[in-house]
């Protein structure tokens, strides 16, 4: 089993589910566990510029090789794992797929009914989960593709490069990546984060995304009394919830459609909680979405005496503006899968990545494929394949830096 397998089996080791209601940085105490496996083991690769934040960022660098004055290229990937799916005692199946459904230990299946991408894996050697946790390839594939291009230029010291910026965060999942990112110590003149799905995936533009929490108190009396007096916050809930449109869900876009997300709600008659994401990629419909749900709120506290309480906030924003007057990113990237015959999938992601934000921080940082599919879940799955053909990329993209103009800053 090659190096970079043996790495994503290792690293899917490690419980690093992130947390939202954490108020620690790291938000859970797994992903600052990888980052210190992470930091050992750069070392032991022979980097001397390795560093890990108090705040769980793991910085390291390869020093350039040539005389030549090359731009400072980085690649960034993240630690935590999606809270939407148990990440803990993670424990993966190989497999040789002929076709047709993979049965998986807990008797869920992955069928090709209901995933059609699986026809065009067939022959494919397939990482998939046991079906009780997701798999972690979102985005530790991404670490153990950055860790293994390391490694194989530090072994073949022919290869020649410049410096060389590599960084792993914690708390991706949860919008706070960024946060503590330290653009100006990482150094790199642009990057690209190694987050992405299927092969040949390179993007450059993502969702405007925003969370909402909302807050209904209502109030409970003996049913037998409750003649109007009972504000049942449940049922408020469910009439916001309905007043959203149905057609702007999830499960019922694509593309560029962005949409609301109801992902919690909890409650009892005299009180609820709901919380939401809101996304487009259009930043003029971003701020419409947001506005009707904040009508909504404010129609109903005007129907029900001011009982709901609204906290909306922005988590990122749509990377394109930003990397639009840096094309040449974008050109390099699709001129090294040209030339490994990779087909370059230039779309939309309909989700998020570090890179968004560190865009807007002064590092333009597009999106590669790692080759994930199904990521969030318990039919999670990568090919082998993929994790080889995006580190041969990383190799390819440091190689023809040379041979890619540039503008001056």
């Amino acid at each position: 089993m090659e190096n970079i397998i043996k790495r994503f089996l290792k690293y899917v080791s490690f419980e690093t589910t992130s947390n939202e209601d954490s108020t620690t940085v790291p938000s859970t105490p797994g992903q600052l566990k990888l980052a210190q496996y992470l930091v050992e083991e750069l070392k032991a690769l022979g980097l001397e510029k390795v560093s890990l934040s108090d705040k769980g960022y793991v910085y390291a660098q390869l020093d350039s090789n040539t005389e030549k004055d090359l731009p400072k290229i980085g690649f960034v990937a993240h630690m935590d794992t999606s809270p939407d799916a148990p990440g803990k005692n993670v424990n993966p199946q190989i497999i040789n797929y002929k076709g047709g459904d993979i049965k998986l230990k807990n008797g869920s299946v992955i069928s090709p009914k209901e995933f059609k991408f699986l026809n065009d894996l067939v022959g494919e050697e397939l990482i998939t989960t046991d079906g009780t946790t997701l798999l972690g390839a979102d985005d530790k594939a991404g670490v153990a593709i950055i860790v293994s291009t390391i490694e194989e230029l530090i072994n073949n010291p022919d290869i020649k490069h410049g410096d060389i910026k590599i960084a792993f965060t914690p708390d991706e999942e949860i919008g706070r990546g960024p946060n503590h990112f330290d653009v100006k110590y990482f150094d790199a003149d642009f990057a690209y984060t190694v987050d992405g799905g299927p092969l040949g995936e390179l993007e450059y533009e993502n969702f405007n995304g925003a969370a909402a929490k909302i807050t209904i108190h209502g109030k409970n009396v003996h049913p037998g009394t409750a003649k109007d007096i009972m504000v049942n916050s449940q049922l408020i809930a469910m009439e916001l919830n309905s007043m959203l449109p149905s057609h702007m869900r999830p499960e019922h876009t694509d593309g560029y459609e962005g949409f609301y997300l109801l992902m919690e709600i909890k409650g009892t008659v005299d009180h609820c909680q709901m919380t939401y994401i809101i996304r487009d990629h259009d930043k003029e419909k971003f701020e419409e979405k947001k506005n009707l749900l904040i009508k909504i709120v404010k129609f109903l506290n005007h129907k029900y005496n001011n009982v709901l309480e609204l906290d909306l906030s922005d988590t990122y924003y749509n990377m394109k503006e930003k990397i639009e007057p840096h094309m040449y990113i974008i050109d390099l990237a699709k001129k090294s899968m040209e030339d490994l015959g990779i087909e370059a999938k230039i779309s939309p992601t309909r989700g998020g990545t570090d890179g968004a934000t560190l865009s807007y921080m002064g590092l333009p940082c597009p999106n590669l494929f790692t080759g994930g599919y199904n990521f969030h879940g318990i039919y999670e799955l990568i090919p082998s394949s993929s994790m080889f053909k995006c580190k041969d990329l990383l190799l390819k993209i440091i190689e023809n830096l040379d041979s890619i103009k540039i503008p001056e800053k």
